[in-house]
């Protein structure tokens, strides 16, 4: 059976790299997979590599920027442009079923359904935050779906409370995240030296990268020597956002402890080097940068809040912290520097946890037997 899948976007994060995982999963199951993307970039030799054959065609994707009078205007065109490709590709292609990747393309799902032909969304968002109208206008296409997939239970249910009659085709398969070949040993930390503090992920009010820097600002207040290295580009929109980070970086009591990487190709290397991992989302429908933590063998200080309070056992196997308080944030990483016998703890049973709950090899046979169900 030849499987089309439909992906917004053709970076590299946690939604797209989990992407490579679904393909490589559906190759598993003995189906041919073609991954149509709207632009070129970094992703497409990865889902080659896993066995995809990839199309580039322009499709209009659902971004604020279409919020408006003209940008409604803007979107009615675009789709105009893009019902012909999109019927050109499918009698070239002739699927048998449909893999929609997110919320935020639902024309893909009137596609599938015009051309009778299975269609399952993996829903990868939890708008919570957004207004009621927004909400059901992002959930309301699923209910054209055959199945849905959620990759949380906060993603879950953010959608049944929307539409409460999606919850009986909506299933959740957690992430599946590869872990590191080997684990190398946490470095014995010398006293005084600087605390290594790692944040991994877009640079966006969502990702809490502000809170970081404000943790960080009160952590060195009270006589640690901590540094921050930030892994992660600017999300399309947001330039605003990255511009004040780094004069709150150029702030005198933070002068020269926060480095700002950009895109990091391998953040294994960077987590490797971390003392302590954080991630502060505000908003977090699963969170795959927190198990690659737990699975490098890390401490980590996560946000109590959607899809990382169900990965992080806290007390257990992490610390979780208010999202958007920087209190809280820094309490939890000076608690973490003055015990590393707690630190070392944490870590190790966060690895072994990871292992049995976000098993790369367990998602890809779950999210096969969804798609193809």
């Amino acid at each position: 059976m030849h499987l089309l899948v439909a992906h917004p976007s053709p970076d590299v994060y946690g939604s797209d790299l989990q992407l490579v995982e679904t393909v490589c999963g559906l190759r598993q199951a003995g189906q041919q997979v073609m991954v149509v993307v709207p632009e070129h970039g970094p992703l497409i030799p990865l889902l080659e590599a896993a066995g995809a054959s990839v199309e580039v065609m322009a499709f209009p994707v659902l971004r604020k920027a279409y919020l408006s009078p003209a940008g409604l205007v803007r979107l009615a065109a675009a789709l105009m442009v893009f019902w012909v490709r999109a019927a050109r590709l499918w009698r070239r292609v002739r699927p048998g079923r449909m893999l929609v990747n997110t919320v935020t393309i639902p024309w893909w799902i009137l596609v599938a359904r015009a051309a009778r032909v299975p269609v399952v969304c993996h829903v990868h968002e939890a708008e919570d935050d957004q207004p009621k109208p927004v909400r059901l206008a992002l959930a309301a296409p699923l209910l054209l779906a055959n199945r849905v997939v959620a990759n949380s239970r906060a993603s879950r249910d953010v959608l049944v409370r929307t539409l409460p009659v999606l919850g009986r085709r909506t299933n959740v398969v957690y992430n599946g995240v590869p872990g590191p070949e080997s684990v190398t040993a946490a470095r014995t930390r010398i006293p005084n030296a600087p605390l290594r503090l790692v944040l991994v992920g877009r640079l966006s009010p969502r990702k809490g990268t502000d809170v970081a820097l404000e943790a960080l600002a009160e952590v060195r207040r009270g006589g640690i020597d901590a540094r921050l290295r930030v892994c992660g580009s600017v999300f399309a929109g947001y330039e605003w956002f990255e511009q004040e980070l780094r004069d709150r970086a150029d702030s005198a009591d933070l002068a020269g402890s926060v480095d700002f990487l950009g895109y990091v190709e391998e953040p294994e290397s960077e987590l490797e080097q971390a003392d302590v991992v954080l991630v502060p989302s505000r908003v977090e429908p699963f969170g795959n940068v927190a198990v690659e933590a737990l699975l490098a063998e890390r401490p980590l200080v996560a946000s109590r809040v959607q899809g990382l309070a169900e990965i992080v056992r806290d007390g257990e196997t992490g610390l979780l912290v208010t999202p958007g308080d920087a209190g809280d944030l820094a309490a939890a990483i000076r608690r973490l520097a003055a015990d590393p016998t707690l630190a070392a703890e944490l870590a190790a049973a966060g690895r072994k946890d990871a292992e049995e709950r976000f098993g790369a090899q367990r998602y890809r046979d779950e999210i096969a037997a969804e798609v193809l169900g």
